[in-house]
């Protein structure tokens, strides 16, 4: 691609679409800046040796004819690459014919620096090139035909290489700017790894000088500038990453723990701690409070997801994220308590626990798919008015799962809340679809949307009501609940939410005896 811009970008986007991960993501970025030092070689084999230029006009003509004839097919792109690699050829020899009577017209004695001055000096001046060209292709080449053309030394040339290697950090940099926490990560590694390999080869300039002729010896190389530098800027990449391979799972966790997005501190386990595994009391409380958080999550799904429907769908994707890794951490903490020595009061707790998990791990399964579903909005009308009535009941019932005090047998008022206000906006979207106010497909959309929502009220309360029985971990508790088929401690906790079915009436339970309000805070739904 001639890019190691190019290269860097479409990494940051693989490593967002989670087809890599971030550890990879910088192998392939430090790749990308030895692969750049391709195009020193280009100019050393082709830029002087040949009259480039005389390529030029026909791989842009055949590259142009590929794209005009072919503009739909596989053969377009391939058209691109070849114009462009024909301009990339225009280029350096442009830049070779003008260095070469720029190099008759002066003398670089009168402008050169020496020692440190000059070093840092010219790695300011390819720095400052690629920054302007965003190109360190081009600013390389720049440096090759000022070197080819006796405009600079080669010290200057060799500090320039360093600076265009530097230059490329302000790209990935630009980039990074309102990026994603993986972009910035990405990012700050290119900058890292451009950093050290900088230093290193200013600190060992005149060593590395000494070895690239050397090797041109050896190897039986022209021995011209161009070519050191070619050596120069390949080795010192090199160099760059001998040093950094074996600090890189270092570098991954430390660049893990910074520019963390919310989505990303909400699946960090806040109250589990190894410490107290072996304290029955304390670990129950931590997996009593790490479950809260859970369901605080889980319930700001379902407001989301009720509120802005499809447009918060990557926002849900996120969160769901979050809640599978808590719900993980969760099922490995229960498992230490579990093989502990527990009081026999205590040992239906951990089960308990993976079952009040399991229910909000559903929950935002669910909240992620009726925010999938397709939406009909009717303007006014009996459809209209019968929707408005039924988000209103499901507030209420939301809110009945806050605000309840599991204090019952077995009953489930927010769900009986939420069931009895499905089945009354059912009957009326069928009468409403009968009278040819709205077609079958729209009233499947209408009834797959208050299913679920129903659902997601039954889901809610069941983890409520298990979390509350956890809370007292006394020796009232009974075992964990009776459930499912398909709900027992056996069943995939990744499994996909049941198809949407009637299922009036809903669930029940057996009863829960002795437990008191579950202490979640208030919510209200505004503007459903």
């Amino acid at each position: 691609m001639q890019s190691s811009s190019a290269v860097t970008v479409a990494t940051i986007g693989f490593v967002n679409a989670g087809l890599i991960d971030l550890g990879r993501a910088l192998s392939v970025v430090f790749g990308s800046n030895v692969g750049t030092t391709m195009t020193s070689w280009i100019v050393v084999l082709l830029g002087v040796k040949i009259q480039i230029g005389l390529l030029a006009g026909p791989l842009v003509g055949v590259g142009a004819l590929l794209r005009l004839t072919r503009s739909g097919s596989r053969r377009a792109p391939l058209g691109d690459a070849i114009a462009g690699f024909g301009l990339f050829f225009l280029g350096i020899e442009l830049l070779r014919s003008a260095f070469d009577g720029l190099g008759d017209s002066i003398e670089p004695q009168a402008w050169a620096l020496s020692g440190a001055m000059e070093i840092i000096a010219f790695v300011g001046v390819g720095f400052l090139l690629t920054t302007l060209t965003q190109s360190s292709s081009a600013a390389m080449t720049v440096t090759l035909t000022a070197a080819a053309g006796g405009v600079i030394p080669l010290e200057a040339a060799a500090a320039s290489a360093i600076g265009t290697n530097l230059g490329t950090t302000s790209t990935a940099a630009l980039a990074s700017i309102g990026a994603t926490p993986n972009a910035r990560r990405v990012a700050t590694g290119h900058i890292l790894f451009n950093g050290i390999a900088a230093i290193a080869a200013i600190a060992t300039l005149p060593l590395m000088l000494f070895g690239v002729a050397r090797l041109q010896a050896i190897f039986g190389l022209d021995e011209t500038p161009i070519t050191a530098i070619a050596l120069f800027h390949t080795g010192f990449n090199l160099l760059g990453v001998a040093l950094i391979w074996p600090w890189q799972d270092h570098l991954v966790r430390m660049l893990s723990a910074r520019f963390r997005s919310s989505e990303e501190d909400e699946s960090l386990p806040r109250f589990l701690d190894s410490n107290v595994v072996d304290m029955p009391d304390l670990a129950l409380e931590a997996l009593a409070r790490e479950l809260e958080h859970i369901q605080d999550l889980s319930m700001r799904m379902t407001e989301t997801a009720v509120k802005h429907g499809a447009s918060a769908v990557r926002e849900l994707e996120l969160q769901g994220a979050a809640v599978h890794t808590l719900v993980d951490a969760i099922g490995e903490f229960a498992g230490r308590i579990g093989t502990g020595r527990l009081p026999s009061e205590l040992e239906p707790m951990p089960l308990l626990a993976l079952e009040v998990a399991r229910d909000h791990l559903r929950t935002a399964a669910l909240a992620l798919e009726l925010a999938r579903i397709r939406t009909f909005t009717p303007g006014t009308g009996e459809i209209a008015d019968a929707l408005r009535e039924y988000h209103a009941r499901f507030a209420g019932a939301f809110e009945a799962v806050a605000h309840e005090s599991f204090g019952g047998h077995g009953t489930h008022p927010a769900a009986e809340l939420a069931a009895t206000a499905y089945r009354d906006v059912k009957a009326r979207l069928l009468a409403a679809t009968a009278r040819g106010e709205m077609t079958v497909s729209q009233l499947s959309d209408l009834l797959d949307r208050v299913r679920t929502m129903r659902e997601l009220v039954t889901e809610l309360e069941k983890g409520a009501r298990r979390l509350a029985a956890l809370r007292i971990g006394t020796s009232n508790i009974p075992s964990p609940m009776p459930s499912s088929p398909a709900e027992g401690p056996g069943a995939d906790a990744n499994a996909e939410p049941p198809a949407t079915k009637d299922r009036d009436p809903v669930d029940t339970e057996g009863p829960v005896m002795g437990v008191e309000s579950n202490g979640a805070r208030s919510r209200c739904f505004t503007n459903v």
